[in-house]
C-alpha cells in the first residue's frame, strides 16, 4: 500500500474490486460452461453473483443478452472505483486512487518474477 489512505478506503476498494472481478470471471467462465454446470468454480461464480444481478435487475436494460448481464453490472463497480471513490475522497483528478487491489497484485507478480533467475 503505497499511498497514505485510510485503511477503510483500501477495504472498500478491495471489496468492490473483488465483486467486479468475480462478475467478469462469471462472464469468462460462461464462455466455456453453462450457468447450471456442476463444475465447482462455475457454481461458486453463479452463487455469489446472482444476488448482485437481482439487485441490478431494475436498471438492467432488457435488450442485453443474459450471458453479458454480469459484465454490465461489473461496469458499474468499475465506474464506482474509478470515478466515485476519488470524487468522494476529494481528488480533483479522476482515477487518482489507481485501483489499489490491482496495483498490489501487479506488484506481487512483478516481485515474484523478478526473484526468478533465468
Amino acid at each position: 500500500m503505497s499511498a497514505n489512505f485510510h485503511p477503510m478506503v483500501y477495504i472498500i476498494d478491495y471489496i468492490l474490486g473483488v465483486i467486479m472481478w468475480t462478475l467478469i470471471g462469471r462472464v469468462a467462465m460462461n464462455i466455456f460452461q453453462k450457468e447450471d454446470s456442476q463444475f465447482f468454480f462455475m457454481k461458486v461464480f453463479v452463487k455469489f453473483t446472482n444476488p448482485l444481478l437481482r439487485i441490478f435487475k431494475p436498471i438492467t436494460p432488457e435488450f442485453i443478452i443474459q450471458p453479458i448481464v454480469p459484465l454490465y453490472v461489473a461496469w458499474f463497480f468499475f465506474m464506482i472505483r474509478f470515478y466515485l471513490m476519488p470524487w468522494i475522497l476529494g481528488y480533483s483528478v479522476m482515477g487518482m486512487l489507481s485501483f489499489p487491489l490491482e496495483s498490489e497484485i501487479s506488484r506481487q507478480i512483478y516481485q515474484f518474477f523478478n526473484s526468478i533467475k533465468f
